[in-house]
């Protein structure tokens, strides 16, 4: 297979442009003899004659048209990836893997991906529904590049895996789901410690158990933790058969017949919505504009 070589195929393209190796040279702050150098190797390279006197000047061969159409294409497609690699360098290309629990993925991830495909259309963003729990062991495994998971108070320096940077997208409020006919279900001013005595349901373990837990002790009072479960769909139901209360994210926006949901507006409870990556892959562009978008779509109504 014959040799190409891109700057001696750049230099035969500005000789059939210019017409001479004089201005050839000059175009390309060359010496005359250094673009005749550079055409004789390629030849011997291609091993095909690229130029012909005629005259008191040098002509192009047939075969150096040639070569030249065929290098044409290869000067676009260096175009094209020299474009791509650019947009790349900038954080406009590239593909980023997103794991995130399920009610992040309409609330933040959908409105982050469609904003990206108006200003960053070059990026590609893969989502992963997963469990909470289990995005950190995705982020460490390399399954995903973003992790989006939740915790009880916003990460501070210091107090985490230190193959991950995290930060607090958001503190997204918690109201508290009660039946419809509950002897509270109107009370004024309602608060979490009047409902100390309820049975209350939550998830076995993970990031939503600890949460529903350290809400309910910094009212001053350890949850009954009467039944068990992790979908809002099987949750709300059990609310709204008189099973037991809940606490439910507002980011969530989960309503049903039959369950009223209030606002503690006394005591504020709430769960932080936490980005990780690995520790160094944040400074990467992609990456980096994938949780700029993420934090530029935070629902308005959250601090």
């Amino acid at each position: 297979m014959s040799e190409w070589d891109i700057k001696k195929l750049q230099i035969l393209r500005t000789l059939s442009e210019r017409g001479t190796v004089t201005a050839t040279a000059q175009t390309l702050q060359m010496t005359p003899s250094a673009v005749s150098q550079q055409l004789s190797n390629l030849a011997r390279q291609l091993g095909v004659p690229l130029l012909e006197a005629h005259g008191r000047r040098v002509r192009l061969t047939d075969a150096a048209h040639l070569v030249l159409r065929h290098a044409e294409a290869v000067f676009a497609q260096l175009e094209r990836a020299d474009a791509e690699l650019t947009a790349y360098a900038q954080g406009e290309a590239g593909e980023v893997r997103v794991g995130a629990f399920s009610t992040a993925v309409p609330a933040l991830v959908v409105p982050a991906v469609r904003a990206l495909r108006e200003a960053a259309p070059g990026i590609s963003v893969r989502v992963r529904e997963t469990e909470a729990a289990q995005a950190y062991e995705l982020l460490a495994a390399g399954e995903v590049d973003i992790a989006l998971s939740l915790a009880v108070q916003a990460p501070v320096a210091g107090d985490v895996d230190a193959r991950f940077t995290r930060e607090s997208l958001l503190a997204d409020p918690l109201d508290v789901a009660l039946p419809g006919d509950h002897r509270l279900a109107d009370r004024a001013g309602l608060r979490l410690a009047d409902l100390a005595g309820e049975p209350w349901i939550f998830g076995g373990s993970g990031p939503w158990s600890e949460i529903t837990r350290a809400a309910c002790e910094g009212a001053g009072f350890t949850p009954e933790q009467a039944h068990s479960a992790s979908g809002w769909t099987a949750i709300l139901a059990m609310v709204e058969a008189g099973m037991g209360v809940a606490l439910v994210p507002r980011m969530a926006a989960v309503r049903r017949g039959g369950v009223v949901m209030r606002e503690l507006s006394e005591d504020h409870p709430s769960r932080h919505v936490v980005a990780a990556v690995r520790r160094g892959a944040g400074a990467g562009a992609a990456i980096s504009r994938v949780l700029d978008a993420l934090r530029q779509t935070i629902p308005p109504r959250s601090p």
